[in-house]
């Protein structure tokens, strides 16, 4: 008896390796139409969240043009706990500066880094504060969060010179959480520290502000 398979079988193997690989062909050509089709409607929505995020710390009363055109290289980031790519933004109106919005990085949350919007005005006051990321715990730290409680509204209006930069437990002006205490005392420095980063480099920043990077 011969070893060699029938030539039938053969064909319908050629067969079927083609029709897989035309298959995945065309799975791919699909693949990338969608991302190209869809591209443009990702960034936008980026975008847009972006917008959203900005002007829940900075509200609109504060600036005549968009913050993200804006965006600035941070100077001196590290103070804040980011890269030197990342952006601050500058809000105009009227062609005067009225304020900033900073990201800042807290490395003291209970479960790990607090990443988060901090919007300032020009005369030292705070306009805004939003946890961007954290890995709080749920019920307790997560308070931080907006979607869980307005608590970060605490900080609106306050400067450095008038409000003791501490949670109540420390003897400061801003209350913790009960049962938690860590959470709330490092969102705290680290608004704090979004001040000082201002107070410290206003000529950078100032320089930086006029000239802004391309938009992200």
């Amino acid at each position: 008896m011969s070893d060699q398979k029938p030539s039938g079988l053969w064909q319908n193997i050629r067969a079927n390796a083609l029709n897989l690989g035309t298959m995945a062909v065309v799975a791919a050509a699909a693949l990338a139409l969608i991302y190209v089709l869809t591209k443009p409607l990702i960034k936008h929505n980026q975008r847009l969240a972006q917008i959203a995020a900005l002007t829940q710390v900075m509200p609109s009363q504060y600036f005549d043009q968009e913050l993200l055109q804006h965006s600035f290289k941070l100077p001196h980031g590290e103070q804040l706990h980011q890269s030197a790519d990342d952006l601050g933004y500058a809000a105009w109106r009227e062609g005067k500066l009225t304020g900033w919005v900073f990201p800042v990085t807290s490395r003291n949350g209970y479960s790990g880094p607090i990443y988060m919007l901090v919007g300032i005005d020009i005369h030292g006051a705070i306009t805004g504060v939003r946890i961007t990321s954290h890995k709080e715990t749920p019920g307790l730290g997560d308070k931080i969060d907006y979607q869980k409680s307005s608590w970060v509204d605490d900080f609106i209006g306050a400067k450095l010179t008038t409000h003791k930069w501490a949670v109540a437990k420390d003897n400061g002006d801003f209350d913790q959480f009960t049962g938690a205490t860590i959470t709330p005392r490092a969102v705290v420095t680290a608004v704090k520290a979004s001040l000082d980063y201002l107070q410290q480099h206003q000529t950078a920043l100032m320089a930086a502000a006029q000239a802004p990077t391309e938009e992200p």
